[in-house]
């Protein structure tokens, strides 16, 4: 992680004063990794009725088939109770369900204990969403993750670029734009204050700390190297690449229901049974985030049995060829990610703008409204059994 040779960083949590906390789903049957399993997973649900419908549902305390909630923002899913839930599945939407792992989820209110409007009222092409993750002893793992979806997953805050949709009203202490320009001698964008908080922030005691600079060429520097972290993170342009001869392939078929992974460090092959796929670097098979390694849990994501009854045991019979290309390009975002981890853990700010002079500055303290959503109603929202919502 970056070296400082000062302990007044600003916090992360003071530069990008909006948070919110992570999604509770509160049942996993919502999501999955191929969008028709979630349709015949709904189309099984609205076809049960009395006890059966309410058992496959999993009520919680939060959500049982009488909740009245509202629609989510922007989204198409029905209003009424769910015990007369009945028609075709919500269309699915593309989420991050965990660290690089992209999957789909039924976008109904009714369906999600604490489903957070607030992000669908601000997801859209131009919003990056930051996660924080939990730093791990003796794992050198990313402590923020970005991404253009909505995170659905168990991590830390949530913070959007925007406060409003159409990359409006940067998620920025108010003042800090001006106050780097004033120092940098540069115009830096919003997202560029992101690029380098993802290759600077640190763990500090109090939290992510972001150590911010005043030397351009450093800023530029960290800029660049935090923009390819997002690029490869976001993975919503040019796909990425390693140069032919350490791209990934498929040497051996995978399996039709492939169900242990290994990894051969020697001949650096991925092993799904019999299936293997190479070169696969070292790098790329111990990528871990919170000491978790990516690769395991994606592919167990995948795998890992179901209560047999459950709509969760409703899923794919065969493994689908769409998971092996994503799987190729997973190989190939964390292979690349890894050889970026010198340089920003040799990132060193020495001559820093300190939180103290961001205070003098009056950039800091930010205001109670800054951490807040912004108000983004300019349509009406529907709210329980076909009402408007007031908001």
């Amino acid at each position: 992680m970056p070296s400082v040779t000062h302990d007044d960083a600003p916090l992360l949590a003071d530069l990008m004063p909006w948070s919110v906390a992570p999604l509770r789903p509160g049942r996993a049957w919502p999501a999955a990794p191929d969008a028709a399993s979630l349709k015949a997973r709904w189309d099984a649900f609205t076809k049960a009725e009395g006890s059966d419908r309410e058992t496959l549902f999993e009520p919680t305390r939060s959500r049982t088939l009488y909740s009245a909630v509202g629609q989510l923002p922007g989204r198409s899913g029905g209003t009424e109770k769910l015990v007369r839930a009945s028609g075709p599945c919500p269309e699915p939407v593309r989420v991050l369900c965990a660290p690089f792992d992209e999957q789909w989820l039924i976008p109904d209110h009714r369906l999600i204990d604490v489903a957070r409007p607030e992000l669908w009222r601000v997801a859209d092409e131009q919003q990056v969403f930051t996660v924080e993750t939990a730093p791990a002893p003796d794992s050198p793992g990313p402590l923020l993750l970005a991404s253009s979806l909505l995170p659905v997953l168990r991590a830390g805050r949530i913070r959007p670029l925007y406060r409003r949709p159409g990359g409006a009203e940067p998620n920025l202490a108010p003042g800090l734009l001006g106050h780097l320009t004033a120092r940098l001698g540069l115009s830096p964008a919003p997202v560029d204050v992101l690029a380098w908080s993802m290759a600077a922030v640190r763990p500090g005691p109090d939290g992510l700390t972001v150590p911010l600079t005043e030397d351009p060429a450093l800023w530029t520097h960290g800029v660049e190297l935090g923009h390819r972290m997002l690029w490869l993170m976001r993975r919503d342009g040019e796909r990425p690449k390693l140069p032919g001869g350490r791209r990934p392939y498929v040497r051996a078929p995978l399996p039709a229901r492939p169900l242990a992974l290994h990894y051969d460090r020697d001949e650096e092959t991925l092993h799904l049974d019999e299936g293997r796929i190479s070169p696969l670097p070292p790098e790329a098979w111990d990528f871990e985030v919170s000491g978790v390694r990516v690769l395991e849990q994606w592919f167990t994501a995948r795998t890992a049995g179901a209560v047999p009854g459950t709509l969760e045991a409703i899923r794919p019979a065969t493994w689908p060829q769409t998971w092996t290309s994503e799987l190729l390009e997973l190989i190939t975002v964390l292979a690349l990610l890894a050889e970026l981890r010198p340089q920003w853990a040799e990132l060193e700010v020495t001559a820093a703008l300190t939180a103290a002079e961001l205070r003098t500055a009056g950039v800091l303290p930010v205001t109670a409204a800054a951490r807040r959503p912004a108000s983004v109603l300019d349509h009406h929202e529907e709210g329980p059994e076909g009402q408007f919502a007031l908001i």
